[in-house]
């Protein structure tokens, strides 16, 4: 080992031991913040909405403004007394809200990634504060339950019924990824040919680099996919616990928990109930319950197709992220000293 790789270690470490005495103040910043972002989008008529609607605005503003003072509260009392029972409960309680309140985040991400603009700008930023405060009252919840003392699990592969989640989620995509790239080849699919899916893409705002790599026939979405079925496995096997051998100053050193834990929770919380909620609303279309628009393909029905084909991947693959992850965790957890 050498000189640069052991300070290193010893900078690594020390942080990691004192992790718990700055998450709770960490935690109470954040809350501040959000509460006073709440108030001022309230103040000044901003909504929060995902579409930017007025009706409810205010409501959510406060809502904002609730959980803020909420978890401001509350770190202030771990920060006084320390992690106290009642207070974890709270903490778990403030996390879970800023979870929901974080829904669909991951949505805008991808839309930007592609280009596209969100809907509303202070929802989003609504969206990455709460998926921030989510995090920072999880670990707040935890921090007592950290012995730097202690050595991590070895790594490990995930049961068998985790593996064959991460089986069901990469094949989920297949036909997801083949419709892509039959599109970003130039071939026509659901009664669309691929340059007409390039006008649309256009014509929905789509950034030039998504278009040159579709025009390449590199569909940008694909490639998303895949990185998420690299996440989906890296969860599931050894080798998603420890840094390769190629990478410099870490190799052979674990992979903090947070590291894939932090995709993965965001991707199952906005992915399994997104699909989940599709696959109900493309049951109620086929049954004949409701009607859908045929939007840019020629007819409902071909919307229908290309709609199934998405919607079974992401469910499929959010529930299995969901296994995988908790698998993870529960792997990688070190036990209290």
């Amino acid at each position: 080992m050498t000189t640069v790789e052991r300070t290193i270690k010893v900078l690594w470490r020390g942080r990691w031991q004192r992790w718990p005495r700055w998450v709770a103040r960490a935690t109470m910043l954040w809350a501040v913040i959000y509460a006073l972002f709440g108030l001022v989008c309230v103040l000044n008529g901003t909504s929060l909405l995902p579409f930017g609607g007025d009706s409810g605005a205010p409501v959510l503003g406060w809502a904002v403004v609730a959980l803020g003072a909420l978890a401001a509260l509350v770190g202030a009392a771990v920060v006084r007394y320390g992690l106290r029972p009642a207070l974890r409960v709270l903490l778990r309680v403030a996390c879970g809200l800023a979870g929901i309140t974080a829904f669909s985040l991951l949505m805008d991400v991808i839309t930007l990634m592609v280009g596209q603009g969100v809907d509303s700008r202070a929802a989003a930023v609504n969206k990455v504060m709460a998926a921030v405060g989510a995090g920072l009252l999880a670990a707040t919840a935890r921090s007592d339950r950290r012995d730097a003392g202690t050595d991590a699990p070895a790594p490990s592969a995930a049961p068998r019924l985790a593996q064959l989640a991460a089986w069901a989620g990469t094949l989920a995509f297949v036909p997801y990824a083949v419709m892509k790239l039959i599109w970003a080849s130039g071939g026509t699919f659901a009664g669309t040919t691929g340059a007409e899916m390039l006008a649309a893409s256009e014509r929905n705002g789509a950034s030039g680099t998504f278009l040159t790599l579709a025009s390449w026939g590199l569909d940008p979405t694909v490639l998303l996919a895949g990185l998420g079925v690299f996440l989906l496995w890296g969860l599931v096997r050894p080798w998603g616990q420890v840094f390769p051998r190629w990478t410099p100053f870490l190799r052979g050193r674990r992979v903090p928990r947070w590291l894939p834990l932090a995709p993965a929770l965001l991707g199952a919380a906005t992915l399994a109930p997104y699909g989940v909620a599709g696959v109900g609303y493309l049951t109620l279309v086929t049954t004949g319950a409701v009607t859908m628009r045929r939007g840019d393909f020629p007819s409902p029905g071909d919307a229908l197709l290309v709609g199934w084909i998405g919607i079974v991947a992401f469910a499929v693959y959010g529930i299995a992220l969901t296994v995988a992850a908790r698998s993870y965790w529960l792997r990688t957890r070190v036990p209290a000293g």
